[in-house]
């Protein structure tokens, strides 16, 4: 949701994290500016919420606080940068997305949480509940559709926020090949035999033929795909959706949007500072 006078980009940003968290969240919600929180509080049991990620703007930031309901913690970031999905589609020369994707819940990796002090345990715990629990013994591949990533750079601070679509492919084969393999008999007719078609295109790169063992797998299950079947070898690739953010996290509240602070930003700051003199 979003709170006070936002503007345009960050009104779009909601929509597009709305999006991302399909189907579990509010995708129709019309905030009021006469709308307070205790008012989305007070029906947030009614409705199965668990999680408030709220959306501010102030004259030098736009902010973020994912809350949990009904009584905290609360995280609070400051939006470095962020960019919308339409903006990350349109670098992509064939983007690929789909309603079909969005029927199951995105998979939540978090790289490089496991850093000293007690914001990080927090964050994590917060991140892992804010999307539903995954039960590798039961769950099905073909509900494996999405991933939503959030990367710690130790470098700087930050917290790269980024969306992707899984899709794999037939490994091991050539651009013509697999537009044989993967979609109907492609138009022939300038051609004398099939083979002459495969060996127009037979020098490409060695990206486009090999896929490294790291990324490859054999198909456990059916997955959604042409001649995507169990027991096939088959390349993981992921595209991606969008947004992109970069979060930095400045505050932690022990309540819900208040309470004790359990860690801030800038009062760390200040004693790097402090000890540093000395």
């Amino acid at each position: 949701m979003r709170s006070g006078i936002v503007g345009g980009s960050v009104t779009a940003l909601v929509r597009d994290f709305r999006r991302v968290l399909e189907p579990n969240t509010a995708s129709h919600l019309k905030e009021r500016r006469t709308n307070r929180l205790k008012d989305f509080v007070n029906v947030a049991g009614q409705l199965g919420v668990t999680h408030f990620l709220i959306f501010s703007r102030t004259e030098k930031n736009v902010n973020l606080r994912i809350a949990r309901v009904p009584r905290g913690p609360t995280l609070t970031f400051r939006v470095a940068e962020y960019a919308l999905t339409k903006d990350c589609l349109a670098l992509q020369k064939h983007p690929k997305t789909s309603d079909g994707e969005y029927h199951k819940s995105p998979l939540l990796v978090l790289n490089n949480f496991q850093q000293p002090g007690k914001e990080f345990k927090v964050m994590t715990v917060m991140l892992q509940n804010m999307l539903p629990s995954v039960d590798i013994q039961t769950m099905q591949l073909s509900q494996a559709r999405r991933v939503l990533l959030f990367n710690y750079n130790e470098d700087t601070g930050m917290i790269d926020v980024r969306h992707y679509s899984i899709g794999v492919k037939a490994t091991g084969v050539s651009k013509s090949i697999k537009r044989v393999i993967n979609t109907n008999l492609p138009d022939l007719s300038n051609f004398e035999d099939i083979s002459d078609y495969v060996l127009k295109e037979a020098i490409v790169s060695e990206s486009d033929v090999e896929d490294g063992p790291e990324s490859t797998v054999v198909l456990p299950q059916n997955y959604p795909g042409r001649n995507n079947n169990k027991n096939e070898q088959r390349a993981v690739r992921l595209h991606e959706l969008g947004p992109r953010l970069t979060l930095e996290l400045t505050k932690v509240e022990n309540g819900l949007c208040g309470g004790e602070v359990l860690y801030h930003r800038h009062s760390k700051l200040r004693l790097i500072l402090m000890y540093a003199r000395y």
